[in-house]
């Protein structure tokens, strides 16, 4: 793992990109895409007679493309299926040593994680690998959103959380807004963000674990504006990034998680203000208004993050 993902002192992780596991003309055009994270997909994009293929395609594009310091993921598929067991370890033998972190869908209990993770640790014995494979646990069903405190503790592997819009559409059993189901013509039928409340409750417990937060995927990728819009209320609730389905999305998704030059400078007035009152001082006036700790534990925060993108110094 390049450390973990989101943090001011990993790689950058704004932009995830999803790409079939079974086209390896698009893993080339992914490794040259501006995607932060690309993700070789073994599940929902790959027909069922096509997965066995997919597992090979991906461990050789794993294996022998330049993928120019990108971080690496590969989504196996749900443990209730009966490809996961496969799946994870085809690719973490013939490629685990190229493998950032595996995404595991539909995570209903920590019992998921805990499966994974002592899968993966008798592969990186057996391989004699010399880092772990992180792990990312993808909260697609009302189970999994009930249980996800302690999927979020499972394991010392797991590095983020993401939520998976369309199939948590259908477990609570919501309307289906459009032809994809991931975000868009949601305002047509609610007067708000109808996901506003799992999406929440997944940061909240990312965070609480020290671990990141993805947002859903925007499944129209025509629609750049409904994606912008769908971006900046997943980074108003403090998810660290988000799934492409298209490489046209990602320069969106990158500025949208990226610190705004405005942001930087509002950071820098509330940091010089702190730093002239001393280390005594609870709370600052900044341009006529008081600035608490807290505030300034933000402004840190944003100022590391836009350090680790050279937005800032």
């Amino acid at each position: 793992m390049k450390n973990s993902i989101g943090t001011p002192d990993s790689a950058p992780a704004r932009s995830i990109l999803s790409v079939p596991g079974h086209r390896p003309s698009m893993h080339e055009k992914a490794r040259l895409s501006k995607a932060d994270v690309v993700m070789l997909d073994l599940e929902d994009s790959v027909p069922a007679a096509e997965k066995a293929k997919a597992r090979q395609a991906v461990a050789k594009s794993l294996n022998t493309l330049d993928w120019c310091n990108k971080t690496l993921a590969v989504r196996v598929n749900s443990c209730d299926t009966p490809f996961c067991v496969r799946d994870v370890m085809e690719t973490a033998d013939a490629a685990g040593k190229n493998i950032d972190y595996l995404v595991l869908p539909k995570v209903n209990s920590a019992g998921d994680i805990h499966f994974l993770d002592r899968l993966l640790t008798g592969i990186e014995l057996e391989k004699g690998l010399d880092r772990e494979i992180a792990m990312e646990a993808a909260i697609e069903t009302a189970r999994g959103m009930e249980e996800i405190r302690n999927i979020a503790r499972a394991s010392r592997r797991l590095q983020a959380l993401s939520f998976g819009v369309a199939d948590y559409t259908a477990s609570v059993g919501a309307g289906l807004a459009s032809v994809s189901g991931h975000g868009e013509n949601e305002a047509e039928i609610y007067p708000g963000h109808r996901w506003h409340f799992p999406l929440s409750r997944m940061v909240m417990a990312a965070k609480a674990s020290g671990l990141a937060a993805v947002d859903a995927p925007f499944g129209n990728f025509k629609d750049l504006q409904g994606l912008k819009a769908s971006a900046r209320r997943a980074r108003a609730l403090g998810c660290d990034g988000k799934w492409a389905i298209h490489p046209d999305q990602i320069p969106v998704i990158n500025e949208i998680f990226s610190p705004l030059p405005e942001e930087i400078h509002r950071a820098r007035i509330i940091l010089e203000a702190a730093e002239q009152a001393g280390p005594g001082r609870g709370a600052v006036a900044v341009q006529g208004k008081m600035v608490d700790r807290a505030t300034v534990r933000l402004a840190r925060e944003l100022m590391a993050r836009a350090g680790a993108l050279g937005l800032a110094d």
